[in-house]
């Protein structure tokens, strides 16, 4: 029975047969990460105002949008993937009164 399950499925396949992988720098940090361990997460500019939206025309606006690679200490910490809770702890009760 495994203690606790991940709420997200990694899109990046690591096997043996992918030899000694390559370390990349996280995107928030800068701590070095073998790749198969981050998360991608894209960085950009977007207008949301409807107003500026209807002045400008949308074949001439451009927003880019920059890929990155986040490790899991970042991905936990910015919301890019939700904390995993444990499968024992679901239904556990504490009998200490003074617990919330």
């Amino acid at each position: 029975m495994p203690i606790s399950k991940a709420p997200y499925k990694r899109v990046y396949k690591h096997t043996s047969q992918r030899g000694n992988e390559l370390k990349i720098d996280c995107g928030a940090c800068g701590r070095r990460v073998p790749k198969w361990k981050t998360f991608v997460t894209y960085r950009g500019m977007r207008i949301n105002d409807p107003a500026i939206l209807q002045q400008v025309d949308k074949r001439m606006l451009h927003l880019m949008t920059q890929k990155t690679r986040v490790c899991p200490k970042c991905a936990r910490f910015y919301g890019v993937v939700q904390i995993g809770k444990s499968e024992r702890k679901k239904g556990f009760r504490s009998n200490n009164p003074n617990r919330f």
